[in-house]
């Protein structure tokens, strides 16, 4: 698979760069900053490219920037995209050491969904970057979407990532749960001092 990875120079983007390139994907990280993507390429053993030029000629492209920059930078590369979308970001706010879903009734992978004209997955937003980069955590991988074709190709990339499985739990909307699961591992594992993951247990 061709995949392109905004935010490929953050933790997030630079494990999950490394997990697909050792699967024998064709990787190439965006950035802003092409020479920063360059050279953490360089140190991945991938491609490196600024944002625009990252998109073409790609199967998937993961936005995998920081929450605050992921509608924006969707925003910006609109024109550009040509693949699907898979969204891995969560929006979150915080209140006594606690973190909360932001108050908004859609996810932002949703929101996402309506500023592009390709099909948008969300997933992954249970995976921390700390154990993905160490290698692949033995946990699931969710994903949700509503494109069918789209989201065989992101549980395709899901199936790379986790020792576990890849997972389609259902539409876009179910983004929202996505997301929201992100602040309740952030407090387990703030609370017991530890690196949650999740895997969903009776399956076949």
């Amino acid at each position: 698979m061709r995949v392109a990875i905004l935010g490929g120079t953050g933790p997030f983007g630079r494990a999950l760069a490394v997990r697909l390139a050792e699967a024998g994907d064709e990787v190439t990280i965006g950035s802003r900053d092409p020479e920063r993507a360059a050279a953490v390429a360089d140190e991945l053993g991938v491609r490196g490219k600024r944002n625009e030029e990252s998109v073409g000629g790609v199967d998937l492209v993961v936005l995998a920037v920081e929450a605050g920059a992921a509608l924006d930078t969707a925003r910006a590369l609109r024109t550009l995209l040509e693949a699907p979308l898979l969204s891995v970001a969560s929006r979150l706010r915080f209140r006594e050491k606690s973190a909360l879903p932001v108050d908004d009734p859609k996810s932002l992978a949703e929101h996402i969904a309506t500023a592009v004209g390709v099909p948008v997955l969300a997933g992954l937003h249970s995976l921390a970057a700390g154990k993905l980069v160490r290698g692949r955590p033995d946990e699931d991988a969710l994903v949700c979407g509503n494109d069918a074709e789209a989201k065989e190709l992101a549980l395709e990339l899901a199936s790379k990532t986790v020792a576990g499985n890849a997972l389609d739990v259902g539409r876009i909307e179910l983004a929202r749960s996505l997301e929201g699961m992100t602040a309740a591992i952030i407090n387990v594992n703030r609370r017991y001092r530890t690196h949650a993951g999740l895997r969903v247990t009776g399956l076949p």
